[in-house]
């Protein structure tokens, strides 16, 4: 059964491709669920730096793509969303926050 630490592990190679880097790290993951029997089946409900990202399509394919490689996980769904708007300033760690400029 998936947990939603595997799930988080999975995700920390994601990166966002305007900024290189994690999304984790960004605060752009908002919520894991796992849902099934087993857990088989996750969303990971997540945001964009921008909503006119012209790469959200490919960046939500690399999400699924690495949620599906979990054992144990058959769907894998990503839902965007933009409530809380993305704000680095409190959402992204302080690592991130210390790259970007953002103190």
């Amino acid at each position: 059964m998936p947990t939603t630490e595997q799930v988080r592990e999975a995700l920390v190679e994601v990166k966002d491709p305007e900024l290189n880097l994690g999304i984790l790290e960004l605060g752009l993951v908002y919520d894991i669920a796992t849902e099934g029997e087993n857990g088989e089946d996750v969303t990971v409900t997540m945001t964009l730096t921008s909503p006119m990202c012209p790469v959200g399509p490919m960046f939500m394919q690399s999400v699924k793509d690495h949620v599906l490689r979990i054992d144990g996980v058959r769907n894998a769904n990503v839902e965007i969303t933009f409530t809380p708007p993305w704000d680095p300033r409190t959402m992204a760690s302080d690592d991130v926050k210390a790259m970007l400029g953002i103190w």
